[in-house]
């Protein structure tokens, strides 16, 4: 008999026995491979949550209870149990299921993630909230081990350390963030996972205390301090412990009979609780399970076989990570730093090829940057490859500690721009602007896979001080025929015109030839510059460009407000330039999940809106 049909609400589950959980268990999993292989998403870490999840929803009533989850990508599993489960054919898709939890899209999401390390901050935030309104709900964070190697997850820690009234945090050790985890409180969490010596030996003071009722307090005390020793010499748990927490486990977190103990008793506790959980990330689908790397974002796949439809082409970042390579082969002062993202980044085979020159800091992006400065300081030369949207994690490390100091460090920035069906929390949409800004960085944007490789080869072995390049999600074209060098501060001037010039950044200037072609069939003759260099900016060019052209338009994937066509607009209104200034980019908004074609659309950056607004700019000008 199956359940998942008879589930539209937690009050569904919290009515099922242990026994038939586990059934449902099953067709969850099922229900998951099949929505996921033809919409894609977040597989491994969602079919690893399954018996937790649903422990969770036994136990606990969101419609009133408040749970977070840290980064959220494996809160499938909760929407399926919260009514969302008939929506999963639209899930990461414009309009549709979010990936991640969204406040706006059900009750039973009581706060949005999509960053790594947080849960247990809001939770706690909730929870002292919750204690002055003298409220009565539980409040619980759910944040894998992983999310652990973040420093913000510590110092929630120690704060919630203090709390007197329940509170409940669920860490989820499968042994993994996206790749295999790394540092130190890993090895801590594998001792305890792998050692069940002081879980017996506690288990046996504690039944032998039981069974002598008459024991003196002198005697029982001994006892008890001697419980205390052997917890300091066998057991990483004690740490929780010392920070204020009652620990349990581990916990096997696929069998919902320990689970749901551990949980019930949690609940009973004043004071924080820690339960340490361990699950298998792609539990139940053997592809997931032997991959769960590949299978924490994956593409629509076939089922039967694990591969995802159609052929793998190179993508921005392996040519990256390509680039990097070469620069290390012939510089022996060059390494590279990860945030937890080294396949994501391009750095694999770095890694495998000179490991003793990569570093895999954990998600801990600051840390990442100013590990990265001291390299610096000491004559290395360090590459860190970061998302565009994790960058914004260590705003304050790049100036303090980088551009102070005119430090060498290479920042590729992975993702920049729009990057689609992760949503608000993942587009890269401000990294130009909060690099602008800062004294000392330059910035740089490739058109094709050719300036990117170009642009590693400057910033690593040419440049000195701080340098980005910036270069979007997914596969590009080869559009520069003409090979130039790479020359700081100069762009290019790839297409002549007579009644209006567009200067684009990056990936937009694909866009902007794709443009000058349609504005040709109106009778209008555009000129297109690929501006390759954000900061410093071509100001000789832009002053051959207003010269020429009456009217001028920016191109860029970047936020607006600060951002490339700012600086543009800046440096014509310093040269006192009455030139018409059309500034396209991303709207001063968060930009929700949808296909990166369907977005750009809907913000008017797509080829057909680029043109129109062109043409309207030039109505009231005489061509």
């Amino acid at each position: 008999m199956g359940y998942l049909n008879g589930i539209n609400s937690p009050e569904d589950v919290a009515k099922l026995e242990i026994e038939e959980l586990k059934v449902l268990a099953e067709e969850i999993r099922t229900f998951l491979i099949n929505k996921v292989s033809k919409t894609g998403g977040h597989l491994a870490s969602n079919l690893g949550v399954v018996e937790l999840t649903l422990s969770i929803h036994k136990n606990f009533n969101t419609n009133k209870d408040k749970i977070v989850w840290d980064v959220g990508h494996q809160s499938y599993v909760h929407k399926i149990l919260t009514g969302r489960k008939e929506d999963f054919d639209t899930l990461r898709k414009f309009g549709g299921l979010a990936g991640f939890p969204k406040t706006c899209e059900s009750v039973h999401d009581c706060f949005n993630t999509g960053h790594s390390s947080t849960s247990i901050s809001a939770a706690l935030g909730i929870a002292r909230a919750r204690d002055i309104k003298k409220e009565n709900y539980s409040v619980m964070a759910i944040i894998g081990d992983g999310a652990m190697t973040g420093g913000m997850a510590y110092e929630a820690l120690n704060d919630a350390g203090r709390l007197t009234s329940n509170f409940i945090v669920i860490l989820n050790d499968n042994e993994m963030s996206i790749a295999q985890n790394v540092g130190g409180m890993s090895r801590y969490l594998s001792k305890l996972r792998t050692d069940p010596v002081y879980t017996k030996t506690k288990e046996d003071i504690d039944k032998f205390l039981d069974k002598m009722p008459n024991i003196s307090k002198k005697a029982r005390k001994a006892v008890r301090k001697l419980k205390g020793t052997v917890k300091y010499l066998i057991t990483p748990g004690v740490f929780f412990e010392q920070l204020g927490y009652k620990y349990y486990g581990p916990v096997d977190g696929h069998s919902l009979d320990e689970l749901n103990k551990s949980i019930q008793a949690a609940k009973k506790i004043k004071g924080p609780v820690l339960i340490h959980v361990c699950t298998q990330k792609g539990k139940g689908y053997s592809y997931a399970e032997e991959s769960p790397d590949r299978f924490h974002g994956i593409a629509p796949f076939e089922i039967e076989t694990g591969e995802t439809y159609g052929k793998k082409l190179p993508d921005y970042s392996e040519v990256f990570g390509e680039a990097v390579l070469e620069a290390a082969d012939i510089n022996n002062r060059v390494v590279a730093i990860s945030a937890a993202m080294a396949k994501g980044t391009g750095l694999s085979k770095f890694s495998e090829k000179y490991p003793q020159r990569f570093f895999d800091v954990g998600i801990a992006e600051q840390h990442a940057v100013t590990s990265a400065a001291g390299m610096a300081i000491n004559g290395m030369v360090p590459v860190v490859a970061v998302y565009s949207s994790f960058l914004q994690r260590a705003y304050d490390q790049l100036i303090h500690d980088v551009a102070i100091q005119k430090l060498h460090v290479v920042l590729g920035v992975d993702r920049a721009g729009i990057v689609g069906e992760d949503g608000e929390t993942h587009q890269g949409e401000f990294d130009i602007s909060f690099l602008n800004h800062i004294p000392n960085f330059t910035i740089m944007a490739p058109a094709d896979y050719y300036e990117l490789k170009a642009m590693v080869d400057y910033a690593i072995n040419k440049h000195n001080g701080p340098i980005a390049v910036r270069y979007p999600r997914g596969r590009g074209k080869d559009l520069i025929k003409q090979e130039m060098p790479i020359i700081l501060g100069k762009g290019v001037v790839l297409e002549e015109g007579q009644h209006v010039c567009i200067l684009a950044v990056g990936s937009m200037v694909e866009t902007a030839l794709q443009v000058s072609e349609k504005l040709k069939e109106q009778g209008i003759s555009a000129g297109v510059v690929n501006a390759r260099f954000i900061k410093p900016l071509d100001v000789e060019l832009v002053k051959k460009c207003a010269d020429k052209y009456q009217n001028l338009v920016t191109l860029e994937d970047n936020c607006v407000m600060g951002g490339f066509g700012s600086r543009v607009l800046d440096t014509l209104n310093t040269l006192n330039y009455k030139t018409r200034l059309l500034i396209k980019g991303l709207p001063e908004q968060f930009i929700p999940h949808g296909s990166r074609e369907e977005l750009m659309k809907k913000i008017r950056l797509d080829t057909d809106s680029v043109t129109n607004d062109i043409i309207d700019l030039l109505k009231n000008t005489a061509l």
